[in-house]
């Protein structure tokens, strides 16, 4: 049976997907919505949900077609809109004005990374290269960077590419600006999409797993290679991850 340290055998970078994997973004959404309707009793996990659900949907939307927008802040703008004239939601478009629609929308740059992401990111960048791979434009994951403490090497959004993951543009321009072949680079997600994506094109993958995502995979079990399953490393945290290289 290959050894997890095996696993990870001549990789010289990770990369990372952001949204669930490397940051909260839900805790961070639920939250700030209640703070932006102060008096107001709704379900702000259902709200953030859909919110989320939306844009989800037009970045699968621009992978498989390529066209549409790929700018994460305008996306989430165009989802609140039409959330806001929703029968479920309207009675909230009094509520909030153009400066605090404006506002909720660049909360989502303020997501706190999992509680062993800073650290486990700075172990693991003392041995290799860490890099954000993830749909979210430049601006939202620098700022989000610098909010969570994420000390990246790079930033690699999907400005760069023109598309969204799980397009294969994103993982193969991810390959072409690292400079490394694919089994020297292993992606990193809570989604096992993205790694079933990265796996297509020779990079390794590791699952970690994140109970509270709430990006639709909660309950699923993942294995890995050696037990059965289809990732090469399952760990339960970046920290973890870092003591394994």
């Amino acid at each position: 049976m290959t050894s997890p340290s095996e696993a990870l055998r001549g990789v010289e970078a990770f990369v990372f997907d952001v949204f669930g994997t490397t940051v909260n973004w839900y805790g961070n959404m639920t939250r700030t919505l209640a703070e932006y309707a102060q008096g107001t009793q709704e379900d702000w996990g259902a709200f953030a949900d859909e919110w989320r659900k939306g844009y989800f949907a037009q970045a699968r939307s621009v992978a498989q077609s390529g066209q549409g927008n790929t700018n994460m802040d305008i996306v989430h703008r165009e989802v609140l809109e039409s959330m806001l004239q929703s029968p479920r939601w309207k009675h909230l478009a009094s509520v909030w004005d153009e400066t605090k629609r404006h506002e909720l929308v660049l909360a989502w740059h303020r997501s706190d990374g999992w509680p062993d992401v800073s650290r486990g990111l700075y172990a693991l960048k003392k041995k290799k290269i860490i890099v954000a791979l993830s749909n979210g434009n430049m601006r939202f994951l620098v700022d989000v960077a610098k909010h969570a403490d994420l000390p990246w090497d790079a930033v690699l959004s999907v400005d760069l590419f023109g598309t969204c993951k799980p397009n294969p543009k994103v993982y193969q321009g991810a390959l072409h600006y690292l400079e490394l072949p694919p089994e020297k680079c292993a992606m990193v997600a809570a989604h096992l999409w993205d790694l079933e994506a990265a796996a297509k094109h020779g990079m390794k993958t590791v699952y970690v797993p994140r109970a509270e995502s709430h990006d639709g995979e909660e309950g699923i079990v993942v294995k890995s290679k050696a037990e059965g399953g289809n990732v090469d490393l399952v760990v339960e945290s970046f920290e973890a991850l870092a003591e394994l290289v």
